[in-house]
């Protein structure tokens, strides 16, 4: 089995819709080139306090972008610590082509999933090949730390260090039409040697398993905001990102 890195995609917003089924679609190729099993693995985590009526919701956008992917959906019902420690999903997991973590709460994604078993899975099947996602919440909780927001009215959360120096703000063509100016300022405030990034709407950053650079994928664009020069990024465009250390 190889142990190269996988595939790795930051989104701004918009698992499961037909505009990111690309995105999405070369993502799972990646992952099946690399050994992986044809599997579209869903983790609706940061949803998890949400309604049966959301999480139902949720679940069947999934299921419609799996099967116009034409692969097997697994859609994993992740919503505490307790499942977050259950073998039997913890099994489900090994060798899945891609696993996306979508949105929601990105505290309470990062507390339910932080030290346990799926975690150390998704990350153990990322680092041999398979293709990890994570949208809006999903992609904040990658970084050392979750900011704190003036909504969630949270103190930062540890992330789950797998990209520890960046910090993404999703959704940020919307963001800062739905958040206080107090707390906008505090998102934007980040460690020395950290690297924030706004990722639009519809949009994503990838970098592909055996590739230096990242490069943009979606119709918005990707705002390298501090700790790079700053500049937008539109579809296609590259940048290298230094790793971290």
């Amino acid at each position: 089995m190889s142990t190269q890195e996988g595939s790795l995609a930051l989104v701004g917003s918009g698992e499961y819709l037909p505009q990111m089924v690309d995105l999405e679609k070369l993502l799972l190729e990646d992952g099946v080139n690399k050994g992986k099993r044809p599997v579209y693995i869903q983790l609706p985590t940061a949803a998890g306090r949400e309604s049966k009526e959301r999480l139902k919701y949720w679940e069947s956008l999934g299921k419609s972008q799996a099967d116009a992917l034409g692969v097997e959906q697994i859609f994993l019902p992740i919503y505490d610590r307790e499942s977050a420690k259950n073998p039997q999903l913890v099994k489900l997991i090994e060798d899945g082509a891609l696993i996306y973590i979508s949105g929601g709460d990105p505290h309470y994604l990062a507390e339910t999933l932080i030290d346990t078993p799926v975690w150390s899975a998704i990350e153990g099947n990322w680092q041999t090949g398979g293709s990890l996602a994570g949208c809006s919440a999903g992609a904040m909780v990658l970084s050392s730390q979750v900011p704190n927001f003036g909504f969630f009215k949270k103190d930062s959360t540890q992330g789950l260090g797998l990209t520890p120096q960046l910090r993404v703000i999703p959704h940020y063509n919307k963001f800062f039409k739905w958040i206080p100016d107090s707390a906008a300022r505090g998102l934007t405030q980040v460690p020395d040697g950290s690297i924030l990034l706004g990722i639009d709407e519809l949009t994503a950053l990838v970098k592909r398993g055996g590739e230096d650079s990242w490069f943009v994928h979606g119709e918005a664009k990707v705002h390298l905001l501090k700790g790079l020069p700053a500049r937008q990024l539109s579809h296609s465009e590259r940048i290298v990102i230094p790793s971290h250390g």
